[in-house]
């Protein structure tokens, strides 16, 4: 494993499922809330983060996650952040990543939208020319939030009109959260062009991701691990080349798969579902794409040039331009002959 786990640091790779904030290093987190501090209950000690990322269940997660969130209360907070994680994702290797932001968590706690734009726009391009990263966005409604939430996203995505943005998602707890009543807003959203990723699957079962793929229009699937419950429903996904974007550690760490022996990529895999592997929210869930990428080696018994084919997989899953593909894959290759 210490080959391929060199081999695998060095691949050049994408990213197609990782949060802005749930990307936030313990670094800039305790920086944050040492600037709140009396505030906020997150540990301006990065030490101390490891614990209050020990997440009890989903919806203890989420709660986390949203304290996290709050401590985001400018556009150079915004700036900040999105500058760092495109800078640990560029020391990976990922050469480009589809970036996972909910506006409205940052615009309902006071920050412009016009300015919240303008700052991760003024990141994406400086690291571009600083870490020759591509980032592009995916706007995402938080779930938990409901309609004004998914139609102020709506708003913001066709007002602003970001250049980075290319698709729309939905996250947040599914539990409770009924995705039919988001279709109106994703009609919308795909008719102005965006791509529909939404989150589904994850804590609940494989309805939920027919009523992702029949009702909004889904091009992928955030999470999706329920499918291997539904023998259709993987014959489906295969047949029509949907892809799932899985996250094995992130599944563990929230309590929606018992255990990581038992994560149902195999399953998946073996049926012939298209996946692409992720990271989620990476510091707090203790990993890195490079160590979901060694998860997946494990799970699905890969060599250097089997761990190859998945990142392949996740550029031809992208919504990269093909020329942007092209290069890509044509990088990946010449790694893999000069290294595999």
């Amino acid at each position: 494993m210490t080959e391929l786990t060199s081999f695998i640091a060095g691949l050049p790779k994408v990213e197609l499922h990782v949060h802005h904030v749930g990307s936030a290093s313990p670094r800039i987190v305790a920086e944050l809330a040492a600037r709140h501090a009396g505030n906020t209950a997150v540990p301006a000690d990065p030490s101390a983060l490891a614990d209050y990322f020990a997440f009890r269940d989903f919806r203890h997660f989420i709660d986390v996650y949203l304290s996290v969130v709050d401590l985001i209360r400018d556009d150079e907070d915004v700036r900040t952040l999105t500058f760092e994680v495109a800078r640990e994702l560029a020391r990976q290797q990922v050469r480009y990543a589809e970036l996972t932001i909910t506006p409205y968590s940052s615009v309902k706690r006071g920050i412009p939208a016009p300015a919240f734009c303008a700052a991760i726009e003024d990141a994406r391009r400086a690291a571009r020319d600083e870490f020759g990263i591509e980032l592009r966005w995916c706007f995402d409604i938080p779930g938990e939030a409901g309609l004004p939430a998914a139609e102020e996203t709506l708003r913001i995505a066709l007002d602003e009109k970001p250049d980075g943005l290319i698709s729309f998602g939905l996250g947040g707890p599914e539990i409770g959260v009924p995705r039919p009543q988001f279709q109106p807003v994703f009609d919308q959203a795909r008719a102005a062009g965006l791509h529909s990723v939404p989150h589904a699957g994850e804590t609940t079962g494989p309805a939920t991701i027919w009523e992702s793929l029949t009702l909004l229009g889904a091009e992928r699937i955030g999470h999706g691990i329920s499918a291997a419950q539904d023998p259709a429903l993987m014959a489906h996904l295969a047949e029509h080349g949907i892809p799932l974007e899985v996250c094995p550690t992130s599944n563990v760490r929230t309590r929606a798969v018992a255990s990581i022996d038992e994560h149902p990529l195999v399953a998946l895999v073996a049926a012939g579902v298209p996946v692409s592997i992720n990271s989620d929210d990476p510091p707090m869930f203790g990993t890195t794409l490079e160590e979901e990428y060694a998860v997946a080696a494990r799970l699905l018994d890969l060599d250097a040039k089997g761990v190859a084919e998945l990142a392949r997989a996740a550029v031809q899953h992208s919504f990269l331009e093909p020329t942007g593909k092209g290069v890509l894959l044509a990088e990946i290759s010449d790694y893999v002959a000069a290294n595999a």
